[in-house]
């Protein structure tokens, strides 16, 4: 199951750096996270100010 980023994103792009599979990029108007990549590792949710990485 991957992570989800939710509207509580502010794009600041912490969980961008943290991610090491390269699963997150500036989407429209928010991160997002592309669900085939993601490992669930949750190192995004570990960095994300405001709690917007989630499990899916």
């Amino acid at each position: 199951m991957a992570t989800k980023i939710t509207d509580e994103c502010i794009s600041c792009g912490a969980c961008e750096a943290e991610c090491p599979e390269g699963a997150i990029s500036q989407g429209p108007d928010i991160y997002v996270i592309d669900a085939a990549k993601c490992t669930d590792c949750h190192a995004c949710s570990d960095v994300c100010p405001t709690g917007a990485c989630v499990p899916a």
